[in-house]
């Protein structure tokens, strides 16, 4: 890539001005401000103070290197600011560009080898005592997207799902069920949602409230998930921990690795030995295992099904992680093994103001009202466009308008307009020629040069994205490149009366370049790809 040859050249024309770089990274990125040119080395900065050199005199020295051999694409370097080294490339860059992407194409392009081994990726979890409502399809898409971009980078994904089955809050929702089966009213502290009466109806005669509503709950939430194109290697039961003896077992495993101490008549976990500022209790005097100990020998089964471990949570969870990641080291394990990611809730908005969808309940809004309103794909890239750690409004006006102000149309609609063009060429009788014997130098136009520069940054966009574990990245990346291109297919006829036949074969490839780059984006945050609309 460019980026190569020109960190390249500069390592060589710091040694040839009596600075050896040595093993450091070059530094290069691109400028803010496009008038400064289309990439920028902060080399001379960096590398001026051990040199004892004058930054702003070593980036003269180094440009003046540069010029005498300059790098393949280059024409023109110049020295900005204090000593910063800024390239101005010639199209031709781009032009090398557009041919990696359509011949490594959409399995090959913008995959970079970051990792391996398999992280075992938990998210949503939420308790099975109800349908699921629309925060937790905000997790739901976040962890689905994560999930695409650690295997688009290198490594496998488990997906998982933890379903906490078990304790006061799961018997609640057993009697609740129960008592809208019999008639009776619901218990004072139990469940009231009207999808309760519902489920309840469904009952069979002589079923166990409990396990039965635990099962209805599960089943709807697969079924609402498996809609919007989230799937699960495993789903976990708590009980069946219980049952198994994990727990006991854990807790044997703490006791043998000496970081458990037995004190007003309760277990507890030694938080000095393991980074805490205090102990943690972990059986309680009446011999009850705290959610901690659960939590934490839960995590030690993860990591049968995952070499890192990364949970997608609620942030009203923060208070817990520390003390999960001081169990799983007390465990034998690092820290880093276990990754905790928290996310902020979602409102919605129709005309303004919060409304509620809950047409059964009155009191939830559930993920599948919010699917029957928008579809699978809006609400997945709708909840892909912000950072998890942001609170997010959806508004319903806008994501239901077919304009320019809906998101996913306008990103969708590039991809059916890039369709309708090959329909359009095939009916003229017009076949793209091979791409070697195709003129790339005809790509001159600004909006030709603008779609080529964005698909540049595809690869260094989803290393990013998965690196700092945000796919809006990959959303706010394909808004741009949608954007892009409408305002290319305004601009630039790429057939018919005027256009000669050598710059349509040359925007024809364009065009596929672009396609690729979109079927990457849209993949990555699971939204599907329309030839039509």
């Amino acid at each position: 890539m460019v980026t190569e040859e020109l960190r390249g050249a500069l390592r060589a024309a710091l040694e040839a001005v009596g600075v050896d770089p040595g093993g450091a990274e070059i530094g290069l990125e691109r400028p803010a401000r496009p008038e400064h040119g289309d990439w920028s080395s902060n080399a001379a900065l960096a590398f001026a103070g051990p040199a004892g050199r004058n930054p702003r005199e070593l980036a003269h020295a180094v440009a003046a290197a540069l010029a005498e051999r300059p790098p393949r694409h280059v024409e023109a370097v110049e020295v900005a600011g204090p000593g910063f080294v800024n390239f101005r490339l010639r199209p031709t860059w781009l032009h090398d560009v557009l041919s990696r992407v359509v011949i490594e194409g959409p399995d090959g392009y913008a995959r970079p080898r970051l990792g391996e081994g398999t992280v075992n990726l938990e998210f949503v979890s939420a308790n099975p005592t109800g349908p699921l409502h629309v925060g937790a399809g905000r997790w739901a898409v976040y962890g689905d997207a994560l999930a695409r971009l650690l295997e688009r980078c290198g490594w496998r994904v488990h997906r998982e799902y933890y379903l906490n089955d078990r304790g006061t809050q799961m018997a609640r929702f057993g009697a609740s069920v129960a008592a809208a089966a019999a008639g009776r009213p619901v218990p004072e502290d139990g469940y009231r949602g009207t999808y309760v009466a519902d489920w309840a109806a469904e009952m069979p005669e002589g079923a166990d409230p409990l396990t039965w509503a635990r099962d209805r709950a599960v089943a709807d939430a697969r079924e609402v998930l498996d809609r919007l194109g989230v799937r699960f290697d495993t789903w976990f039961s708590e009980r069946s921990m219980v049952a198994s003896g994990a727990i006991e077992a854990t807790l044997a495993d703490l006791r043998d690795r000496g970081v458990v101490a037995e004190a007003a008549g309760a277990v507890w976990l030694r938080g000095g030995e393991v980074g805490l500022d205090k102990d943690e209790v972990l059986v309680r005097r009446d011999g009850e295992p705290t959610y901690l100990l659960g939590d934490i020998a839960y995590h030690r089964e993860k990591l049968t099904r995952g070499d890192h471990l990364v949970d997608v949570w609620g942030a009203d969870h923060h208070g817990h992680v520390a003390r999960l990641r001081a169990g799983v080291v007390a465990l034998g394990h690092r820290p880093e093994d276990l990754e905790v990611l928290l996310g902020q809730l979602v409102t919605l908005q129709r005309g303004g103001e919060e409304v509620r969808l809950g047409k059964r309940s009155g009191e939830v809004v559930t993920l599948r009202e919010l699917l029957d309103e928008v579809g699978p794909d809006v609400a997945r890239l709708i909840f892909l466009l912000q950072s998890i750690d942001t609170r997010q409004t959806f508004d319903l006006d806008v994501v239901r308008a077919r304009s320019a102000e809906n998101p996913v149309f306008y990103v969708q609609y590039a991809h059916a307009r890039i369709a309708a063009i090959g329909r359009v060429a095939a009916e003229r009788g017009i076949a793209r020629g091979p791409l070697e014997g195709t003129d790339l130098a005809v790509l001159t136009h600004e909006r030709e040069l603008a779609l080529l520069r964005l698909l540049s940054t595809l690869p260094a966009v989803v290393a990013e994205a998965t690196e700092v574990r945000a796919p809006h990245k990959v959303a706010t990346w394909a808004r741009e490149l949608a954007g892009a291109f409408h305002g290319f297919y305004h601009d630039c006829r790429v057939m018919g009366e005027g256009v000669e036949a050598e710059r349509t074969q040359a925007r024809l490839w364009l065009v596929e370049a672009v396609r690729v780059g979109l079927a990457i984006g849209m993949d990555l945050l699971g939204v599907q790809a329309p030839e039509a609309m």
